[in-house]
């Protein structure tokens, strides 16, 4: 990889120059007097697993950011990772047209509108908004002008599927042995800060794959957890929600949800070290994250450009309980090791995951424990499955007191808003001769500066085993309890909003963690939030 690597960073100098040099007038104006926009995406992971949010995972880089900048407890996601990575882009909900998996073209992603206004525009890691071999929904035809990553949702993280440099196949980088995705990720983001002329701001995507399965891990990461687990999931949510509550996270007379009715008590949990190592490599994946956030910070320090870098870091949905079973024909596992060795697939008690022959992940019970105190997972519109950790820095922008946790509600359409409204671009109506779709969401500026925005807008979810819409305090949200994977008839009854199963009311100001259902009680309320639900989500 160091070859190809060095090869890659000193055509990542050429091309940004270039890029600067033809961006015009509005590259001088928006010189730095803008601020840089760092995103970083974590891939399926729960609200309480990072060291600031309550977790033991070591995460210090990421600590480090939130006791100097904010940490938002009510941020919501789209609760499924293409949703997610569309509305982040854009700015508009549901975008995502599912035939092919790509972003409706009257929408326009934040690289589009911030190159347009004179910014580098690079991404690195997981795009999952084009097929595999769709090279016209590259992220590079959509406004970055550099790309390293994946196409696919979820690929090795020894030898990933779809990977590329801008759009050219790159997958001769995992022949080194010392390739480790997650490592390649930071070091391909650490390129492309480097890369970028000094006086032209960058808008940079950073989309870990990490801690999305399979558990690949470096064992010196892995030997770190070693045993932490051992007392297991129910302990586990414990000792979170006690932490929760003293950092001020979850307010202080939150309840913890019970133990999610189809995991078993630990005591009773067959085939105990098995199921301690799936959580010792998946808080290895997230370490080893966090290890590169460090160095993508330290590569933004040394540029002179971290004091005026609006730096955030998110989760795309929340904890994933899927028990991975042998998916050949899903087009995410390799045919074999990259020396030959046939894979052994699937969730295997007795088959330790790591290596790179092992394709698992940590299931329900640890996906229980990563979204404590709340209910469900990924895939679901509950608070387990749609709060992120959402960790704002930018030292030269915030008002608010260093540390601060915020409680006001945002959700993911707000991040174009809020790029754009810090970059002082208008939201245009039009680009390069396409009219565009308005964003739904709205800037997080004055909650940025200190302040409060007077209202948000109603936060509607529906795609995959939930739906649900929040107004105010109140929450109306829909579980339909199926297992295994969704085919397409599966996704567009869903969207045509006939899952099956009750709809549930909540309180969430006095019911934070979601245990007490309202809707018999309150019928009118529910009628009407369902009725506003359908008007939005179903349009």
């Amino acid at each position: 990889m160091l070859d190809s690597g060095v090869m890659r960073a000193h055509a990542l100098v050429a091309l940004f120059v270039v890029a600067a040099a033809v961006a015009g007038p509005r590259s001088v104006l928006a010189a730095r007097d803008r601020p840089d926009i760092v995103v970083v995406l974590a891939d399926d992971m729960g609200m309480s697993d990072l060291g600031c949010g309550g977790g033991e995972i070591r995460t210090t880089n990421l600590d480090r950011l939130a006791a100097n900048g904010l940490r938002f407890t009510r941020f919501y996601n789209s609760d499924k990772c293409s949703p997610t990575r569309a509305a982040l882009l854009t700015g508009v909900r549901d975008v995502v047209s599912l035939e092919a998996i790509r972003i409706r073209p009257e929408c326009a992603t934040a690289a589009e509108i911030l190159a347009d206004a004179g910014y580098a525009t690079a991404m690195v890691g997981k795009w999952h908004l084009a097929l595999k071999g769709d090279l016209t929904q590259s992220p590079t035809r959509r406004g970055f002008q550099r790309f390293y990553g994946t196409i696919l949702g979820a690929t090795s993280y020894w030898a990933p599927a779809s990977l590329r440099f801008n759009e050219e196949n790159a997958t001769a980088d995992c022949e080194e042995p010392d390739f480790y995705y997650t490592d390649a990720i930071t070091q391909n983001a650490v390129w492309m800060i480097e890369a970028t002329p000094a006086e032209q701001p960058l808008f940079l995507y950073v989309a870990y794959t990490a801690p999305h399965w399979p558990l690949h891990a470096w064992p010196e990461d892995v030997e770190r957890y070693r045993g932490r687990y051992a007392e297991g999931w129910d302990a586990l949510r414990e000792e979170r929600f006690a932490r929760m509550r003293e950092l001020g996270v979850i307010p202080a007379d939150a309840e913890l949800s019970p133990r999610d009715p189809e995991v078993p008590a630990w005591e009773d949990a067959p085939d105990q070290e098995w199921e301690q190592r799936r959580m010792e490599v998946y808080a290895a994946q997230i370490d080893r994250m966090d290890q590169g956030i460090g160095r993508i910070v330290s590569a933004l320090e040394a540029a002179g450009r971290l004091d005026d870098t609006l730096f955030l870091f998110l989760s795309d949905n929340g904890a994933c309980a899927v028990e991975y079973e042998d998916d050949r024909e899903g087009h995410y596992l390799p045919d074999s090791t990259r020396d030959g060795r046939p894979m052994r697939p699937g969730n295997v008690p007795g088959l330790m995951p790591g290596p790179e022959d092992t394709f698992q992940s940590y299931g329900r019970g640890w996906a229980n424990a990563s979204a404590t105190p709340f209910r469900l997972f990924k895939e679901y519109a509950h608070e387990g499955g749609v709060l992120t950790p959402l960790i704002v820095h930018w030292p030269a922008g915030l008002r608010s007191e260093p540390g601060a946790v915020i409680d006001q509600v945002g959700q993911v359409i707000d991040l174009l808003p809020t790029f754009l409204d810090v970059a002082g671009v208008e939201i245009p109506a039009e680009l390069n001769g396409r009219e565009l779709i308005p964003p739904d969401g709205t800037s997080l500026l004055p909650v940025l500066e200190g302040g409060a925005r007077p209202q948000f807008p109603p936060v509607v979810w529906n795609y995959a085993h939930g739906a649900g819409i929040r107004e105010g305090d109140w929450k109306l949200v829909q579980a339909e309890r199926t297992g295994g994977w969704w085919t397409p008839a599966d996704v567009w009854r869903a969207l045509r909003g006939e899952r099956r199963g009750s709809w549930e009311l909540y309180d969430l100001a006095e019911d934070p963690t979601e245990l007490r259902d309202l809707a018999k009680e309150q019928p009118e309320r529910a009628a009407r939030l369902k009725a506003r639900w359908r008007e939005l989500a179903l349009r």
